[in-house]
């Protein structure tokens, strides 16, 4: 499709010959409250320099967008996330419970049917990354994607399976089970390639089975962060702990060991939660870690 032609809003970022597409289903602001530990408004202060105004809003709220990742590599179309979805309940925020969002018009003006997918990877099992799995249909869930394989991650699943959080269980009744009841479900481990440019890779901590996702073609590569980090600020800060992170420990020494081990390298990251410009670089300046874009 003609770069011309797709929605002013939506990214397009090139890694060597695979295109990725971000498409967005929900962009807010957040306080850092709802997020992180101990945090509030003015712990980014430090920071406003590189944050505002695209990571931050006036009143340093964090601007969080929720997106797709389309990946169209030299062998598939694959989806990495899923978003927040329509028509949902219990999701534990109440924005985003029967929602009418315009998801599948933005994905399909961005040149990618739902029928054109092969590949539906979600970095893991929560709300936000799911919710795309599936739509409803005559009063039923059904897979959105009707000739894709969902990848799911084993470890994940038998994270979630037996929960009996309410929340937890509309995911898994309205986002996941449809799909395992459909037979479209692939299941896959920590270290799995979908193929010789886009391979899976464990960032444990936020939840057991997390995995980000690794591009490579020729001499580019890019990393699709999922929800390692949430929010640039943790750049620059991989020790603040985000408060849905199952093992927050582990979850920082994860996210420091990828700040450290990314940083001036010719490596895009995309983040899954980043706004506009979304792919940025990890670099050190004056002793501090910061993005450039």
């Amino acid at each position: 499709m003609n770069k011309h032609q797709i929605p002013s809003h939506t990214q397009l970022f090139e890694i060597g010959d695979i295109q990725v597409t971000k498409v967005v289903d929900t962009l807010e602001s957040f306080s850092p409250k709802a997020l992180y530990v101990d945090k509030d408004r003015n712990s980014f202060d430090p920071h406003l320099d590189w944050l505002q105004p695209h990571f931050l809003d006036e009143a340093k709220g964090m601007l969080l967008s929720i997106h797709t990742f389309v990946l169209k590599t030299k062998h598939h179309t694959i989806l990495v996330d899923t978003c927040v979805g329509n028509h949902k309940t219990d999701s534990g925020f109440p924005q985003w419970n029967h929602r009418e969002g315009n998801y599948l018009a933005e994905l399909t003006a961005a040149g990618c049917r739902p029928e054109d997918v092969d590949f539906v990877f979600c970095t893991h099992m929560h709300v936000d990354h799911t919710g795309w799995n599936t739509q409803l249909k005559d009063g039923r869930w059904a897979p959105t994607f009707p000739n894709a394989k969902y990848l799911f991650n084993q470890r994940e699943w038998d994270c979630w399976k037996d929960s009996d959080n309410k929340h937890d269980r509309a995911v898994l009744e309205q986002n996941i089970l449809p799909i395992i009841e459909a037979n479209q479900v692939q299941w896959v481990d920590n270290a799995w390639s979908i193929d010789d440019q886009v391979s899976l890779t464990p960032t444990p901590g936020h939840t057991p089975g997390h995995c980000s996702v690794s591009l490579n073609s020729g001499n580019n590569s890019a990393f699709i962060t999922g929800d390692m980090m949430i929010h640039p600020v943790q750049i620059a800060e991989p020790q603040w702990s985000q408060s849905a992170d199952q093992d927050r420990q582990l979850a920082i020494q994860t996210r420091s060991n990828f700040v450290d081990e990314h940083c001036d390298r010719d490596i895009m990251i995309l983040g899954s939660h980043f706004n506009t410009p979304t792919g940025i670089y990890i670099v050190e300046q004056n002793g501090q870690r910061r993005v450039r874009f």
